[in-house]
């Protein structure tokens, strides 16, 4: 399995939704800005003042930090469940999962997209989601 140290990263920048990281070999590597909810509302100089360590990125102004080894996982893009989530903060996972009967540790890792749902978890999830919905706007 490949290694990224502190060592091996020649730049870091931002889009307006991504991270990159590009290592002295000249890979290119991203995630995308919803898994760091911080790091996506801070201003370009917040962004701009980190410091690499041994194991990630850290950005002191914001306490936001970035491991290496999450540049290296299969999904830099969230999709699905997490996707949702990701894009709507104003939800809260932990009451949603209550309300399902699921362990909120699942849940949320579905969001953090440490875990995939089967189609239907998937469907289940955005099914209470709905029926929250109408029942706001009843």
């Amino acid at each position: 399995m490949e290694t990224i140290t502190n060592e091996s990263v020649e730049k870091v920048w931002f889009d307006e939704e991504k991270l990159f990281i590009r290592t002295i070999d000249g890979k290119e590597l991203w995630q995308s800005l919803l898994y760091y909810r911080r790091l996506y509302e801070a201003t370009d100089e917040q962004r701009n003042n980190y410091r690499l360590s041994y194991s990630g990125i850290h950005w002191e102004d914001i306490d936001e930090d970035v491991s290496f080894e999450s540049f290296l996982y299969e999904n830099p893009e969230p999709v699905g469940v997490s996707r949702f989530f990701l894009t709507h903060p104003e939800l809260n996972v932990s009451a949603v999962a209550r309300r399902m009967g699921m362990k909120q540790s699942l849940l949320a890792a579905y969001v953090r997209g440490l875990k995939k749902p089967s189609a239907e978890r998937e469907n289940e999830i955005m099914n209470t989601v709905r029926q929250i919905g109408l029942e706001l706007v009843g």
